[in-house]
């Protein structure tokens, strides 16, 4: 279990009582930290890991604090979201490296490095330099390194984030079993939402250095404690305006340009149509609702064009007031 308590992630700018918080993170499970940039996501990370950072608090591993440098490069391994690898190294020299440093024997070495190779997809590339990898397959590369460490905390600071949208969601699913099988603290870092759904066993929301809900993903969305909750777990962002004085939000994909089935009283709502877009899997359309740009997300194409007035409709359960 590893515990952090009265985190300040922005330490001389940021000291009153609400910028402070604690959390646990349990092992066995993936902890996604999700963030905007500059949310406070990385100085967390590098708080856990002992790094310099501007961050302050108390970390606690298994009720034992790491307050020793030593001690925290045994307990916790970190990727950053950039390739770091040895460039002078083999593959497997590289996910080699920390099992040396313990001095294990060659027998061993060879049996760990092929092992984490297989697992991880990369076993035909053993010979080859960093240099010589795709992007994906060095990130792999840099995962395999900190699993070799054994570490019982895995820190993962956005390192899917440079890759393209195809190689990262292959990833994301074989990363998901590889982790849960390890079962070690893993702490993976986001801005994106869909990392908390396809990875995550529990999220916790970081907004400016502020720690603002905390949970299942599922339970985070269905019951988000702020506006600012409910906007960090929506892709795209969520549609908002004032009723009777009082801040309404319903994400993109619980509006309807349809009436829905069997909902007696539906919400209404008109809007004009400022742009729209699809993949043929979905569209988008863009628009003005009482002077607020919205987002409606549907499935499949439509036909929509700029300029059009549409009539929107949301189910009363599906819209969050604060």
């Amino acid at each position: 279990m590893l515990e952090v308590e009265q985190v300040c992630l922005r330490p001389g700018e940021d000291d009153n009582a609400e910028a402070v918080f604690a959390h646990t993170f349990a092992p066995g499970e993936i902890s996604v930290v999700l963030g905007a940039n500059q949310s406070g996501k990385t100085d967390l990370c590098r708080l856990i890991a002992g790094l310099n950072t501007r961050a302050r608090g108390n970390v606690c591993l298994d009720g034992q604090s790491l307050t020793g440098a030593s001690t925290r490069q045994q307990a916790v391994g970190m990727v950053y979201q950039a390739f770091v690898n040895y460039p002078n190294l083999t593959v497997a020299e590289n996910i080699a490296s920390p099992l040396r440093a313990r001095r294990l024997s060659a027998a061993q070495i060879d049996e760990r490095v092929t092992d984490l190779a297989t697992r991880l997809g990369i076993v035909t590339l053993l010979d080859r330099f960093p240099h010589e990898l795709s992007g994906g397959q060095q990130q792999r590369l840099a995962i395999a390194r900190a699993m070799a460490k054994q570490a019982r905390v895995l820190l993962l600071d956005e390192p899917l984030v440079n890759l393209d949208f195809k190689l990262r969601e292959a990833l994301e699913i074989e990363l998901r079993e590889l982790l849960h099988a390890a079962g070690t603290v893993v702490i993976y870092t986001s801005s994106d939402p869909r990392d908390a759904f396809s990875l995550g066993d529990q999220v916790l929301l970081l907004d400016a250095g502020h720690k603002i809900q905390a949970g299942a993903p599922l339970e985070v969305y269905t019951q988000p404690a702020s506006f600012r909750a409910m906007e960090l777990l929506a892709e795209p962002g969520v549609n908002y305006l004032q009723q009777h004085g009082v801040l309404c939000a319903v994400r993109p994909e619980h509006v309807r340009v349809q009436q829905i089935e069997n909902d007696a009283q539906p919400l209404q709502f008109n809007m004009r149509v400022t742009a729209y877009e699809t993949n043929g899997d979905e569209s988008f359309i863009h628009g003005r609702v009482e002077e607020h740009d919205w987002v409606v997300r549907s499935s499949g194409m439509m036909p929509v064009a700029a300029g059009d007035a549409l009539t929107l409709y949301a189910s009363a359960g599906d819209v969050v007031r604060f």
